[in-house]
């Protein structure tokens, strides 16, 4: 059983490596065996396909993810809203050092944003609704998610967070936003843009927009009314 494990392990961590360095479309099956130094048919053993062992993959990667939410959650001396200030961090440090499995959850949740819908469904890889592992990820996909629902739950009952927020939409609409400011890397650190942002300036006045949003300290004003005569 062990050394099954050991075998599954090792298929996962080369897929790992071989989307990394050739992107997952070049990647072949046979590409994945010959890096374990296995044949392909054992490969297929523990993995039906190349679909199966991205789905495989995927659940590591949720795994993984889920882990980072509970070292913060653990994290002592701190309030709500600090513990979402370093998740965020984190879940951005988590896509530059482990992109592959990053790419991995947020595949997942467009393919469960088609998986709910029955319309769109049909145009789901019939494979990847084949592999155990897809279903074994619709079962705790959402583990993360409830990890931070804690988070601002504890930030309103420790006074960090606004007390009208409600957590669940809360910790959804903060990872939204954390996965847009991933996604705008790109254009912000483009050299030829035309606005002039550092990437350290805007993820500081990301964070304190952030903050100020949880805490309630942003407000709209209204200009002055002043009264004048014509006369």
């Amino acid at each position: 059983m062990a050394g099954e494990k050991n075998k599954e392990k090792l298929i996962l961590d080369s897929a790992v490596a071989l989307f990394t360095s050739k992107g997952y479309q070049a990647t072949r099956m046979e590409d994945i065996s010959k890096r374990v130094g296995i044949s392909k048919g054992l490969t297929y053993f523990y993995y039906k396909n190349k679909e199966d062992l991205f789905m495989a993959l995927t659940k590591k990667a949720f795994d993984q993810f889920k882990e980072e939410f509970r070292e913060v959650l653990r994290s002592k001396g701190k309030n709500g809203l600090e513990m979402l200030t370093d998740l965020m961090g984190k879940i951005i440090n988590f896509s530059k050092e482990h992109p592959v499995y990053y790419f991995a959850v947020l595949n997942f949740l467009d393919v469960l944003k088609k998986y709910n819908e029955p319309l769109l469904r049909s145009e789901i890889d019939p494979l990847i609704l084949e592999s155990v592992h897809f279903h074994k990820l619709l079962e705790i996909h959402h583990e993360p998610i409830k990890l931070g629902i804690q988070m601002v739950s504890l930030g309103i009952k420790d006074g960090s967070i606004r007390p009208e927020l409600q957590p669940e939409i809360t910790f959804y609409t903060v990872w939204g936003m954390i996965i847009g400011f991933e996604k705008m890397a790109g254009p912000v650190n483009f050299e030829r843009k035309e606005t002039k942002v550092s990437a350290e300036a805007w993820q500081l006045g990301f964070t304190k927009l952030m903050q100020d949003m949880l805490r309630g300290t942003i407000q709209a004003s209204r200009p002055a009314i002043v009264q004048t005569s014509l006369f």
